[in-house]
């Protein structure tokens, strides 16, 4: 299925959210509004938000509580993404520039923040205490997610374990809480809830592997620069597999090119052949697969209906998207 078609299950429900999500946008401050007016233009697929009205679907009606749940995870979403920008230092968002690039990194900071509490502001507008719950163990989880990757960056470590405890934390975290929220909204409760949760957890993490896959092609490919985490001293699942079928002193040659990669762009070239030829990328998107298929899995306790159809269709297309 793509994108389209997944989103077609909602169509009508997304189209209400759009009005809706903007409002939540809106400031008196001018600055502030010109920051947000832009995100807005610049916004992408809004798979946050799709993902709370599939799942609110296949569990009931949609409601007030959903549109309020889908424009919370977004603006939490949008937020982190602004707050990682300038942890990262980067200036392109979806080959856009960053608020940090077209502002400064004091602004993009602050209107995180600013996005952060009408992320708040929803969810107590509509008296939801779940929602706040859900909420802030989302960010208490990618906030730790994010500090675990920057020390394990800065002592070059690596294994599989330690990868899968960041990624779940860093992005199944955020998209498994999406699905409980749209879950939640509509009342579903016990083996239900449990079941949407879980596909959301298997869906996030076969996202990332995918996206670590795709930091290793070109720009061409993707649309974005190649080589983003190798620069970042990020040591992903597409690198540990192949730094496991060499001996250690290969490990030490890569990891001193990887160490220094931010310098010397030609190492990212390097590392990316390397990886290649010790078949990481093949290995990473195999594993990507198997969590799609887990995640399938997941909604069997679902009866058939069209939006069941769309989240088994949207398990397939983060498997599979080119950028």
């Amino acid at each position: 299925m793509t994108i389209h078609e997944i989103q077609n299950a909602v169509k009508d429900e997304l189209r209400l959210f759009e009005p809706f999500f903007r409002q939540q946008l809106q400031s008196s401050v001018p600055m502030l509004s010109a920051i947000t007016s832009y995100l807005y233009r610049v916004k992408g697929k809004q798979l946050r938000p799709l993902l709370v009205f599939l799942s609110a679907k296949v569990n009931g009606e949609v409601c007030q509580k959903t549109y309020a749940g889908a424009a919370l995870m977004e603006l939490l979403h949008t937020a982190t993404l602004m707050h990682d920008d300038v942890v990262d230092e980067a200036n392109e968002r979806r080959n856009r520039l960053s608020i940090q690039a077209l502002w400064d990194s004091k602004k993009a900071i602050l209107s995180g923040d600013f996005l952060l509490s009408r992320g708040v502001l929803v969810a107590l507008e509509h008296q939801s205490v779940a929602f706040l719950h859900i909420a802030t163990n989302t960010i208490r989880d990618m906030s730790e997610g994010e500090m675990q990757q920057l020390a394990r960056a800065n002592r070059l470590e690596w294994s599989e374990e330690g990868y899968f405890d960041i990624i779940r934390k860093k992005t199944a975290s955020l998209i498994q809480n999406c699905t409980a929220i749209g879950a939640h909204s509509v009342g579903a409760q016990g083996d239900r809830l449990a079941a949407i949760g879980r596909y959301g957890e298997l869906l996030g993490v076969a996202f990332q592997l995918r996206d670590d896959v795709l930091d290793f092609h070109s720009s061409a490919f993707t649309g974005k620069a190649c080589g983003n985490d190798i620069r970042e001293r990020k040591i992903t699942l597409p690198l540990i597999y192949a730094l496991g079928r060499v001996g250690k002193e290969e490990q030490r040659r890569v990891l001193s090119l990887v160490a220094t990669a931010k310098a010397k762009s030609q190492n990212v070239g390097q590392v990316t052949r390397f990886v290649a030829e010790q078949g990481g990328l093949a290995y990473t998107d195999e594993v990507a697969h198997r969590y799609c298929r887990e995640a399938k899995q997941a909604l069997l306790p679902f009866p058939d209906s069209e939006a069941k159809a769309a989240l088994c269709g949207l398990a397939d297309y983060v498997t599979e998207r080119k950028k």
